[in-house]
């Protein structure tokens, strides 16, 4: 099949078809309105391709993701998130030459320019992380604006002072002093210290938790031609520059429908404790169509099948509250609302399976990082699928 036909008025166009490496059909329209006056009309984009890339696949009714060609179940098992930042960014897994020199480069940009931490004390304790980590980034272009700048230079700072301005809006909103990022840490290890260390004792991060942040990291790392990530191609388009396209992806994320999922989840889960901790009753009124109430974190958009992350993360949630030994009693209603959805007929039939936001939203709890931190560690994990679709 090299082309299709479009009939309009009686007169015909033949459109090209263009097959993806995994076998998916698309009919190019590029020159459709060019041709015939005719636009065409796709609420909300769920049959348009905006571009060809080689990024990202997802099959939702299998159950797929890969990047640049590699299954994220084997990325999640025997990759670093800077292996991972390195495969999307530059399209292939680093040697290891190329590792030790990126990862050297990240850890000695990961200093903030000291005035940008008077630009932290303007705002108010009450401040979303989100809303901080969003106006940083863009800030980051009136430190390193000049034209000559290196793209690649750009990234690394990019990636690096991220994670710092990200622990930074943490103890801004709690009224802690900052902690400076250390060059003898990993980056997952670096942003936990920088979260959870204080100058008044020595802090260690558990190994457990540097696991499951490197995970989560890896898992939302890009997911093909989504809000944010368009909102990065679009602003990008216009030839600004990368901090701020990324701060646009930032604030596109920020949604309760995109990146704040996961904090919707742990609500619900407040909810039903506050009601007495009844989850059957909860089940039982997501059955019930009248009821206006739905679980979030189960079933998805775009995977019709069982999300791929969410196996990933259903484990590392199992490891972190055994070696942990956490007591919550919203994990013990979580874990009662995951057994009824892989049990139930109902949310069986339907494909209702926890996803991604479930069991990230339980592993966040779990290692302490408080709910509105949530999106602001996910936009951590998505930067290098942002800055590789920019």
């Amino acid at each position: 099949m090299t082309h299709a036909n479009l009939t309009l008025d009686g007169k015909s166009y033949e459109l090209p078809v263009l097959v993806g490496t995994e076998g998916e059909i698309g009919i190019d329209i590029s020159d459709l309105r060019a041709r015939s006056g005719a636009i065409t009309l796709d609420n909300g984009y769920a049959n348009t391709g905006s571009c060809t890339s080689g990024i990202a696949f997802i099959d939702g009714d299998q159950g797929i993701l890969r990047y640049r060609g590699y299954p994220i179940e084997e990325l999640a098992e025997q990759a670093s998130f800077e292996e991972v930042s390195y495969l999307l960014i530059w399209g292939h897994l680093p040697n290891q030459q190329e590792l030790r020199e990126f990862r050297h480069r990240v850890k000695y940009h990961s200093l903030l320019h000291e005035a940008m931490k008077r630009l932290f004390e303007d705002f108010p304790p009450t401040a979303h992380p989100m809303a901080v980590l969003s106006a940083m980034v863009a800030s980051l272009s009136a430190f390193y604006n000049r034209e000559d700048d290196n793209p690649d230079l750009n990234i690394v700072r990019l990636l690096a002072k991220a994670s710092t301005i990200a622990a930074f809006s943490y103890k801004k909103s709690v009224g802690q002093p900052f902690v400076y990022p250390r060059n003898d840490l990993s980056y997952t290890q670096n942003f936990l210290h920088m979260m959870f260390a204080v100058p008044a004792e020595p802090y260690r991060v558990p190994p457990v938790l540097d696991r499951a942040l490197n995970l989560l990291l890896i898992l939302h790392a890009d997911h093909e031609q989504n809000c944010s990530t368009s909102s990065v191609r679009m602003v990008g388009s216009s030839r600004t520059n990368l901090f701020a396209a990324i701060s646009a992806g930032v604030c596109a994320l920020w949604g309760p429908l995109h990146g704040g999922a996961n904090q919707e989840v742990i609500q619900m889960l407040k909810q039903i404790r506050d009601d007495g901790g009844n989850y059957r009753k909860y089940v039982e009124m997501a059955k019930d169509k009248s009821s206006g109430f739905r679980l979030m974190g189960f079933g998805h958009r775009v995977y019709k099948n069982f999300d791929p992350r969410a196996k990933i993360l259903k484990k590392a949630a199992d490891d972190v509250l055994k070696e942990m030994k956490v007591s919550d009693p919203l994990l013990e209603i979580a874990k009662n609302l995951e057994e009824v959805a892989l049990h139930d007929e109902f949310f069986i039939e339907r494909k209702l399976y926890p996803n991604v936001d479930f069991y990230s939203g339980i592993l966040y709890r779990a290692m302490g990082i408080p709910t509105e931190m949530f999106t602001v560690t996910f936009a951590l994990g998505r930067l290098p699928g942002w800055i590789a679709q920019s």
